[in-house]
């Protein structure tokens, strides 16, 4: 999720007092380090997904905001979206952190209206080309080989879509992602909204499909690993959550639910739960104002993870059992005992 309103007037004004202008030299920086975190078990079953003992890492800092990280597995490093400064950045162990894509979000010419015009969310398609959710630009977007980046999904009903904010592949290969107006320069009030904020899915052929028009804010999206439930998180003030939806065989959904209210963790104005991956036994670990929740298919609560910091979104690398985590200008390592489901 991208910050809104106050919560983005509030980072800028810090951003500027110069805690958020290190870039440079915190490239310099590649050796991880130790982070004081409070890993909490609630339930049995968290002591087999995160073992005791734990800890959690820095391995980057001194970013805007960073979102959407993602692993490359063939080329063994992560990449992520630092939305503010409108690049992708690629960290790989033992390396320098560097810039990966400029213009990740936005391509114009003139300066950008709003505070967030870069790239949010990122996945890699069956080719293993990055999928970019591109605010700026409005955009799905797809990085060539020659350094472009071409629209794959920009309109739906003859109309611009919002600010793709979250994205994910079904085994099938279409591709699911949620649209909410965070990265519009006014977001909901921006005059050029579209008239939902959508859950949509980009067939194979093109087609862009409107799967759910009722979430005030979508955020992050997943699939359970069987693909027959479909999670979204909403930043809704009104109801801060995770909802389930039944996939049905011709991958619409339907039957959509609060899997998990997310209110005890909400933090104003507009910041609950973010982005969120799925590990093979179907656990949630959910980003959220403060560090990460790990809720079982079944709704149990089973630990939280406390970083301190606004958390945005995780991604599993490395040797799949690594859960990489962006919160506010840094990005973390916590080593695990679960990992993805298809890796």
């Amino acid at each position: 999720m991208s910050r809104i309103a106050v919560f983005l007037i509030a980072f800028f004004a810090l951003a500027l007092s110069g805690r958020a202008v290190s870039i440079v030299e915190a490239h310099k920086k590649h050796d991880p380090t130790p982070v004081a975190a409070t890993i909490t078990s609630l339930d049995p079953r968290f002591d087999q997904l995160v073992p005791r003992g734990a800890k959690l890492e820095r391995i980057a800092e001194g970013f805007s905001w960073v979102e959407g990280p993602v692993w490359h597995k063939q080329g063994g490093y992560l990449l992520f979206s630092d939305i503010p400064s409108n690049s992708v950045y690629k960290w790989k162990t033992g390396e320098h952190v560097s810039l990966f894509v400029k213009n990740s979000g936005y391509s114009g010419k003139g300066p950008f209206a709003g505070k967030e015009p870069g790239s949010n969310g990122l996945t890699f398609d069956d080719q293993g080309r990055l999928i970019l959710c591109r605010h700026g630009d409005r955009q799905i977007g797809r990085l060539e080989s020659n350094g472009t980046i071409v629209p794959l999904a920009d309109r739906y009903d003859g109309r611009q879509i919002n600010s793709p904010n979250d994205l994910v592949f079904k085994s099938n290969g279409d591709l699911y992602f949620t649209d909410p107006p965070f990265g519009l320069p006014n977001a909901f009030d921006d005059s050029s909204k579209a008239p939902v904020q959508g859950v949509y899915r980009l067939s194979k052929d093109g087609t862009v499909t409107l799967l759910i028009h009722d979430i005030k804010a979508p955020n992050g999206i997943a699939f359970s690993p069987d693909e027959k439930t479909l999670y979204v998180s909403d930043v809704d003030p009104n109801r801060t959550a995770w909802l389930a939806y039944d996939v049905k065989p011709d991958g619409t959904v339907a039957n959509g639910r609060v899997f998990f209210d997310a209110t005890r963790w909400r933090k104003d104005p507009f910041f609950g739960p973010d982005g969120f991956k799925v590990d093979r036994q179907g656990n949630i670990f959910g980003a959220r104002p403060g560090g990460l929740s790990v809720i079982a298919p079944d709704g149990t609560l089973l630990g939280t993870i406390e970083t301190g910091q606004p958390t945005s979104n995780v991604a599993w690398g490395e040797d799949g059992q690594t859960l990489f985590i962006t919160g506010s200008s840094s990005v973390y390592r916590l080593r695990v005992t679960t990992g993805a489901a298809r890796y």
